[in-house]
């Protein structure tokens, strides 16, 4: 799924559904975000494969939509939680990994351009975060 989320998040997001996707980078007035629309456009195919798949002696759409479920599930606690902090009920949760999750994601927002972002993955960290000291700097939320 991280691989598909990867796809997602730099052609489709910060592609032709830009205008759903850019608040999240320049900010908006509220709690909400168009930006939170996207929970509606995964979670539907995730709920409709469990749904159907179990219909059907629990077949391979089940799995696929329980992927995508979990998947879900796991893309709020990290990236609404624990990155952005919509929540503060994930503060104690930080770590050498989830620091640098953040701080990758920190340098994802960097850029409030369509075309110019970098690091669209979620769980996947490159590399260069674990070699490096640079990219362990302690960032304000």
């Amino acid at each position: 799924m991280e691989g598909v989320a990867w796809f997602t998040h730099k052609y489709v997001m910060h592609g032709f559904l830009w205008y759903l996707h850019k608040d999240h980078h320049t900010g908006s007035d509220g709690f909400f975000e168009k930006n939170d629309a996207f929970f509606l456009i995964f979670a539907l195919p995730g709920f409709l494969g469990t749904f159907f798949g179990a219909l059907n002696g629990f077949n391979f759409w089940f799995g696929i939509g329980l992927g995508i479920t979990f998947y879900g599930v796991g893309y709020f606690l990290v990236h609404d939680v624990l990155i952005h902090r919509r929540f503060k009920w994930m503060d104690w949760f930080r770590n050498t990994y989830t620091k640098k999750i953040i701080r990758a994601h920190k340098l994802h927002h960097k850029s409030l351009a369509k075309e110019k972002g970098a690091y669209f993955g979620m769980l996947w960290i490159p590399l260069k975060f674990y070699k490096s000291n640079k990219y362990s700097k302690k960032q304000p939320a």
